[in-house]
């Protein structure tokens, strides 16, 4: 018996909501052609235009949704459901005055019925996009929310999977990432379970969670896999939607390719009649432009930028308007839009950085730095609701070219005082929250473990790309952000605060980047001068200077060491002569027989301990002078630790040796020693360990991931100890030795922010972390650190006793501490 109509459009828009747009056709097709009914026509109807917008036809589908609405006869519930359609097409093309007028229509009318059905969640749940895009965030909140009880209430566990997560999307335009991505992440599942289209629209949204939170790299890599899913499947609309997020990330560090993909979406959108959304590529396109090629500024290109912000004005998208005139006006021309502060954070912060970029160009410096400075206080407001520190370090990118603003407005006063402070801010921008240590976790922990045996399953590929890894990465970094809190807002330091904490003798040095210039800022107890330095030859030296570094160890003795060995000297005497001799003739020598440094991401892979002049010299890379300062006053320095941890990884031919003869220097005195060798160093039984030291020392093969630094990590007998797993330790140590090569390496965020294995341990509440950058020869490894036992169960600090080990072995190594070593 063949199926009726009724039975035949229900199939269809079973088929439609599982994206099998063929199937429904066919169904749809058969249901039209066998009914004569005026409203089910009208609903066929209604359902085709749906699957006609989704495969590439919007236009087509709004005169199809029209036509049916303007056919005679209707029932109220009909009109009231194509209405809601229309509105979903007219919202999905970007119009969204009109949208919001058709889908409130329908809302209306099927409420007055007093049926709370899941024909009315739906239009709730469009209406609240619509208010979402026109950042209508609390009336958009209450359409979810309303749409939420309704799917319960029925029983409708997919669209009720999306609404949740549509009140992901809408946190994260509020700004808070952390709700935002956890709602996202527990939806998943339920799109997982239904296509792969579900899943790759659910994708697109998490993508733009990464893209905020300054994660551009995941971002765009998912955004690109996603924009080809929607083009095997023949969706246009959706491919565009995920190149113009694409465009956008890249805006951020690439504009150039930016706007080679704005205009690719931009075309694809007008080709489909989607006016709204081609505006809003428009704007991508027009403000990377402006970025890359700020000369070829002409009468053309400013109607351009007028037309299409007036564009997307009409289509309700105010805050893309607001931001593209803001844009327009960095070089000085025009009266600024006015930005109130209801705006979204990431547009007010736009709004700062013109300003400052407005009135550097005007020579208004003084102007330039109160802007960029109420821009970063308006980001640190921000940032006090994060606790990771991967979250933390990313998110700055949302002030970097504030920060970059107020360091060259602070270069061109020369004041010692005013680049101080520009100094602590750029240093102290990822830091500036205390963090409230996650709970335990057993499901993080059996996550991070299963992670370990892929990684040693995957050995010698690229295990980052392996789809089950990506979903326990993403798992474990999305657990990590909801679990860890903000604590306090730690305080910085200004000129005469750091002064005052500075014993006699000892001499701070805050190294500056402005993007153009490298500067000193070096201060002792009894004043501060600022030293100019040469960042093209500073550069130079360090071309291929980590490769020489890398070489030259494990080329140790052999036949071509003495030319390396020739070639890396030329290199660290070049950067000792540009970084260090003209700061020593600005300082006394009495004033800096112990030296504090802080660094911009420029100078992370400086071996400030193999330069000739830090020979014998105590010194300790610090995030900030503020944090060197406040971290001091936890524990006197001089004490003795009193319960040691050693633990040996495999493969490192010395290790044993390493650790029996620094566990020997502890042999006189009182400290409780313990030590783990070969196969009793699992991950559990190292982290169980850290947290009853006060010293931990781990000799180990070390791995830096430059691309997620908290997976840097180091070999033990069951896998790598990574840096998430660093926040399962309850109680850091106050002192962490890494003798593993690359575990002081960093990777470089968003111009300012260096983030590596070193970072995660102080974030977490260590002291001091004494760890290399590059490879360390096992023989040198060995003597040099357990000399440097030997002074620290004297009592001597940890920068003290490796300047004096360095000293007694001859060894010149890249060990170098961070944090506060004395």
């Amino acid at each position: 018996m063949p199926l009726s109509a009724s039975e035949l459009h229900r199939r269809g828009v079973e088929a439609a909501n599982a994206r099998r747009f063929a199937a429904a056709r066919r169904a749809l097709d058969d249901a039209a052609a066998r009914t004569d009914d005026a409203d089910l026509r009208a609903r066929i109807d209604g359902t085709r235009a749906y699957v006609q917008a989704q495969t590439g036809h919007p236009s087509e589908a709004e005169q199809l949704c029209r036509e049916a609405l303007d056919r005679a006869g209707l029932s109220d519930a009909t009109v009231a459901l194509l209405s809601g359609q229309l509105g979903t097409l007219l919202m999905h093309g970007g119009t969204l005055a009109e949208a919001e007028v058709m889908l409130s229509r329908a809302i209306d009318a099927l409420g007055a019925t007093g049926d709370e059905s899941t024909e009315l969640a739906n239009c709730l749940m469009n209406r609240s996009m619509v208010r979402m895009q026109r950042h209508e965030l609390a009336a958009s909140t209450d359409d979810l929310h309303r749409a939420v009880a309704v799917y319960e209430q029925n029983g409708d566990e997919e669209p009720l999977a999306e609404a949740r997560h549509n009140l992901g999307y809408a946190a994260l335009l509020g700004g808070d990432l952390v709700t935002a991505l956890s709602l996202m992440t527990a939806s998943r599942p339920v799109f997982a379970a239904t296509s792969d289209l579900a899943t790759a629209i659910s994708d697109l949204d998490r993508a733009e969670v990464l893209r905020d939170a300054g994660l551009t790299t995941e971002a765009e890599t998912l955004l690109a896999r996603v924009a080809g899913q929607f083009g095997a499947q023949r969706m246009p609309q959706a491919r565009g939607e995920a190149e113009f997020h694409l465009s956008r990330s890249l805006m951020r560090h690439d504009p150039v390719a930016a706007e080679r993909m704005a205009r690719t979406a931009a075309r694809r959108f007008a080709a489909l009649g989607s006016a709204g959304w081609a505006a809003r590529a428009d704007a991508v396109r027009l403000e990377s432009r402006l970025r890359t090629r700020p000369s070829s500024r002409s009468a053309r290109i400013d109607d351009d930028i007028e037309r299409t912000a007036s564009a997307l004005a009409h289509g309700g998208f105010r805050t893309e308007a607001t931001a593209l005139r803001l844009d327009a006006r960095r070089d000085g021309s025009g009266r600024m839009p006015r930005v109130d502060a209801s705006a979204p954070t990431p547009l007010r912060l736009r709004a700062h950085e013109v300003r400052a970029a407005r009135a550097a160009a005007g020579g208004r410096h003084t102007a330039a730095l109160r802007a960029a400075t109420e821009g970063l206080d308006l980001l640190t407001s921000w940032q006090q609701s994060f606790g990771a520190l991967d979250l933390q370090a990313s998110v700055a990118m949302h002030g970097t070219d504030l920060m970059f603003a107020g360091l060259r407005a602070a270069a061109r006063t020369r004041d010692p005082a005013v680049l101080f402070e520009w100094a602590e801010r750029a240093r102290h921008l990822s830091h500036q929250v205390a963090p409230v240590r996650p709970p335990v976790d057993d499901a993080q922990a059996s996550d991070l473990a299963e992670l370990r045996m892929l990684r040693a399953d995957l050995a010698g590929a690229d295990w980052t790309t392996d789809a089950r890894v990506r979903v326990l990465r993403d798992r474990v970094r999305e657990r990590q952000w909801a679990a860890t809190g903000a604590g306090e807002t730690r305080g910085r330091l200004d000129l005469p605060g750091a002064r005052a904490r500075l014993d006699p003798g000892t001499a701070l040095l805050a190294y500056l980047y402005t993007g153009d210039e490298l500067l000193c800022v070096a201060t002792t107890a009894s004043g501060a001068s600022v030293v100019e330095l040469s960042w093209p030859r500073v550069r130079a030296a360090m071309d291929g200077l980590r490769a020489d570094l890398d070489v030259a160890a494990l080329t140790r003795g052999g036949p071509l060491s003495a030319l390396i060995e020739r070639s890396l000297a030329v290199r660290l005497q070049t950067l000792d002569d540009e970084l260090l001799t003209p700061v020593r003739a600005a300082v006394n020598p009495a004033d800096a027989q112990r030296v504090v440094i802080t660094l911009p991401g420029v100078l992370a892979g400086v071996p400030w301990a193999m330069l000739p002049g830090m020979h014998g010299v105590p010194f300790t890379v610090a995030t900030s002078a503020s944090r060197w300062a406040e971290v001091r006053t936890r524990r006197a320095t001089g004490r003795r630790p009193e319960r040691i941890g050693f633990a040996t990884g495999p493969r490192v031919p010395r290790a044993g040796e390493e650790v029996q003869r620094a566990r020997a220097a502890w042999a006189t005195t009182d400290a409780a020693t313990t030590t783990l060798l070969g196969g009793e160093a699992t991950v559990s039984a190292v982290t169980e360990l850290a947290g009853a030291s006060d010293l931990l020392h781990i000799a180990a093969h070390g791995r830096h991931s430059a691309d997620n630094p908290l997976f840097s990590g180091f070999e033990l007998a069951d896998g790598t100890l990574f840096g998430y797993d660093v926040d399962l330790i309850p109680t850091a140590p106050e002192t962490v030795i890494l003798s593993a090569c690359e575990l002081g390496r960093s990777a470089v965020r968003w111009g300012e922010e260096a983030l590596g294995m070193t970072r995660v341990w102080l974030h977490a509440g260590t002291r001091c972390v004494i760890a290399a950058p590059v490879t360390v020869p096992d023989d040198v490894a060995c003597e040099l650190l357990a000399t440097v036992h030997g002074h620290l169960a004297d009592g001597m600090d940890p920068a003290p006793a490796l300047a004096v080990a360095a000293q007694e072995t001859g060894h010149r190594a890249p060990f170098q501490c961070h944090g506060a070593g004395f």
